[in-house]
């Protein structure tokens, strides 16, 4: 294992937590995974910010929040990951129509305050298991809702820590896919567009969804949700079932029995049991159907 450029310099100034080293496992919703060479858990914006400022210009960088769509490598991650969970997830309301969350609110606890506040246009975030900036890093969506579709602005922040406002038009976004401009280094907060669910009709269809990805989603099982894009017109899980592999096992990696396009781990799984069953489900269909799937998943880091 090298050490990435800041693991041979004294360690910056800081209030939160630093740490070297760092297992990601237990940080990652499918718990796999190896060390980062440096881990940072800020105090607060301002302790983000001067940790960010006081970065080698080269070092590589990864947020976290809830680790569930990420696949951290058993080798681990060469470089700095910065988790936000627990410290930038401040959530309020600024008018009648824009709501503000930071970057490491989860996902859940937005859709929930908004329908607390009686808006609509976010209900769809409570089914994503992540936060905030995870959902603006990669256009997350639910029952038909995307994240970049309701955002009024996004503050990002720049590797000299210098932080900005920027309009959904500085961004390429599409279907689980976000292209920021070169100079931004990770989000900050977003501002959401809302409006009035005057009759409740919004929260009662979130209520419903809600209760439909209970009874039919591995909740609460070791995952990364959704491990794959839907095809056009067509669904990943349809595609992987049809290939009869439901329940199909890699190592201590399995494909569920109840949705398809959920991968579980067990105790002792590895995350090259979860690459190599990715694998195996891309060529499965890929031969059967001529379909590719992409992974939703982002892979990091260096095998084992």
């Amino acid at each position: 294992m090298s050490p990435s450029p800041i693991s041979r310099l004294p360690s910056p100034a800081v209030r939160g937590l630093l740490r070297h080293d760092e297992p990601l496992a237990a940080r990652t919703s499918w718990r796999v995974g190896g060390p980062a060479d440096t881990y940072f858990e800020p105090a607060d914006r301002a302790d983000l910010l001067d940790f960010i400022a006081a970065l080698p210009a080269a070092e590589p960088v990864l947020w976290l929040g809830l680790g569930s769509n990420l696949l951290v490598r058993d080798g681990g991650y060469r470089g700095t990951v910065i988790c936000l969970h627990g410290a930038l997830d401040a959530i309020r309301q600024e008018g009648d129509q824009r709501i503000h969350a930071e970057a490491g609110a989860h996902c859940a606890r937005l859709a929930k305050f908004a329908t607390a506040q009686r808006k609509r246009g976010l209900g769809f975030m409570a089914g994503i298991p992540g936060t905030v900036g995870g959902a603006l890093a990669m256009n997350a969506g639910a029952w038909g809702g995307e994240t970049w579709p309701v955002v009024a602005e996004a503050e990002v922040v720049l590797r000299d820590g210098s932080t900005h406002w920027l309009t959904p038009q500085a961004f390429v976004t599409g279907y689980r896919h976000v292209e920021a401009p070169e100079q931004v280094l990770g989000y900050l907060a977003a501002r959401f567009a809302v409006s009035a669910d005057a009759d409740g009709s919004y929260a009662r269809s979130t209520k419903d969804s809600l209760a439909q990805r209970k009874a039919t989603q591995p909740v609460g099982k070791p995952s990364a949700g959704s491990t794959f894009r839907n095809p056009p017109g067509d669904h990943a899980a349809r595609l992987i079932e049809s290939c009869g592999l439901k329940g199909h096992r890699i190592g201590g990696a399995y494909v569920s029995q109840l949705h398809a396009n959920f991968l579980i781990t067990e105790d002792g799984a590895r995350a090259a049991d979860v690459e190599a069953l990715i694998a195996h489900i891309r060529s499965c269909v890929k031969q059967a159907s001529g379909v590719d799937l992409h992974p939703e998943v982002r892979v990091v880091g260096e095998a084992a």
